[in-house]
């Protein structure tokens, strides 16, 4: 019987903790919508049994500018089915490994932000996130936060698999260059993920890519390492208005988890190791 539950193991990071837990030859239950519904007590319940150790929850509500209309939907998942985890986690005596975000704090900073800074989000996607944090730690079960931002990976839909086709499609590209943090690579989340399960950490802990970029500077980098011909110029958030507020710095502190798992990996060397394997799985 497998002591690791996966919750929405088909996501972007969910399959790259798919792909690392088979690869380390650790057993594991994955369990994804609707046969696991984390809004549902009865769904939890039977799906974190006595035999759990750990609880790896990837599922989220993760549409930014939707959370804007749809906050409720967005705070069920978020923070009521996180907080039902919680209680059977710690019914159960698992420990409840969860994801939240960048977004928890409001962007004004200039340094990165530390895993104890207040939490002071400015779209409702970051409220429903702050919200789960704050009932997560409320509950009393042993729980692992990690807080990330600017997810990426050689499958799904997300930012580097759309520079790289627009950046050999389209003649020039304008990418904002007011927002600065730090990419992360879904493969590198879930091994650091692990890293830390492993060590037996507890509480919050930061884990992106090192080092830091704006999101011109991330894209004309996609665009170079996948030979696009389009040029990429830098533009500003207010010429691509958006529903939901996005934060101007939200580079977060990584000394914590650094001191127990080693220097981070810079984004340029995983954006690297993304796109060749993107190319290979390329038809």
């Amino acid at each position: 019987m497998s002591d690791i539950l996966l919750i929405s193991p088909d996501g972007m990071l969910g399959r790259a903790f798919t792909e690392l837990l088979t690869q380390k030859q650790r057993a594991y239950d994955a369990l994804s919508f609707p046969t696991l519904d984390i809004t549902q007590p009865e769904h939890v319940e039977r799906a974190v049994h006595s035999g759990i150790r750990y609880v790896v929850n990837c599922a989220a509500y993760t549409d930014v500018d939707a959370a804007e209309t749809h906050e409720a939907d967005a705070l069920a998942v978020n923070a009521s089915g996180v907080q039902l985890l919680a209680q059977r986690c710690k019914a159960v005596g698992a420990l409840l490994v969860h994801y939240s975000t960048d977004y928890v704090f409001d962007g004004e900073a200039r340094s990165p932000y530390r895993t104890d800074e207040p939490r002071n989000p400015q779209n409702a996607y970051g409220r429903t996130k702050a919200r789960g944090e704050e009932l997560l730690v409320a509950s009393g079960c042993e729980h692992l936060i990690l807080r990330t931002s600017w997810l990426y990976a050689p499958w799904g839909k997300n930012f580097v698999d759309t520079i790289a086709r627009l950046g050999r499609e389209k003649p020039y590209l304008r990418v904002v260059n007011d927002q600065r943090g730090r990419p992360t690579s879904a493969r590198y989340l879930a091994e650091r993920s692990l890293g830390l399960m492993d060590k037996q950490a507890r509480g919050i802990f930061h884990v992106t890519d090192g080092g830091e970029c704006t999101w011109f500077e991330f894209a004309h980098a996609i665009v170079e390492a996948t030979g696009g011909s389009a040029r990429v110029e830098p533009c500003s958030s207010e010429e691509f208005p958006r529903p939901a507020r996005r934060p101007g710095y939200s580079v977060l502190d990584l000394c914590r988890t650094d001191a127990l798992l080693g220097p981070s990996r810079s984004w340029r060397d995983n954006l690297s190791q993304v796109l060749a394997e993107r190319a290979r799985s390329a038809p």
